[in-house]
């Protein structure tokens, strides 16, 4: 069950979030193109703020999807930072920090508070409805899904500022670092993986998971 380590990512993120340093550079750009910094904590917030929406909604009535099919056909994965997925990303992070700095790190602190009275108590298996895809992951893929988020755009915006990144707990970075493997073995293939990982003579020049 990920939802300690879930609760721990978010209050690192929201923790990084509400950095001076943040709020300093707002609007400039970001490490991520198409995204100022303001957009890129927004995406990042998000990543907390939307499990307070997903658990206040009605369970799901169909049955989760495998994790690895969920990333197959997501329409953002691999893709180019203009097509309808991205942008429609951009949008939405945007909108988030849209209030502003002291207003997001707030709204955020609050929903900490509400998700450590919450998300313990649902079951792992829990199938929970994706709104922005139309199907289901159990509630357990979901906050692994979540906690990769957090700890890849933490390290993102980290840069983007100019402050230290964040170092997570065993209990997040374990489990993001097998999804982040699968991910680049699907994308990229076994032996590529393995080289990359053991043989420095033979390793090709990226093994990107995202």
């Amino acid at each position: 069950m990920h939802s300690e380590a879930y609760l721990d990512a978010a209050a690192i993120a929201v923790d990084l979030l509400a950095d001076p340093a943040v709020a300093d550079r707002w609007p400039e750009p970001s490490a991520l193109a198409e995204l100022s910094v303001g957009g890129l904590a927004g995406h990042l917030g998000r990543q907390v703020h939307m499990m307070v929406e997903i658990l206040s909604a009605p369970h799901a009535d169909q049955p989760p999807r495998d994790l690895m099919a969920h990333y197959g056909e997501s329409p953002w994965l691999g893709k180019d930072i203009d097509t309808p997925a991205n942008v429609g990303i951009r949008a939405q992070s945007d909108a988030f920090a849209a209030a502003g700095h002291p207003d997001m790190v707030e709204t955020l602190r609050t929903d900490l508070v509400a998700l450590r009275g919450t998300l313990p108590a649902v079951p792992a298996d829990t199938s929970v409805l994706l709104p922005w895809t139309g199907w289901a992951l159990t509630l357990d893929d979901l906050l692994l899904t979540r906690m990769m988020e957090l700890t890849v755009h933490s390290d993102d915006l980290a840069v983007s500022v100019g402050v230290p990144t964040p170092e997570f707990p065993p209990a997040v970075l374990r489990p993001v670092l097998g999804l982040l493997t699968d991910l680049a073995v699907a994308r990229h293939g076994q032996v590529a993986i393995v080289r990359a990982l053991s043989r420095r003579e033979r390793a090709p020049e990226t093994i990107s998971a995202l």
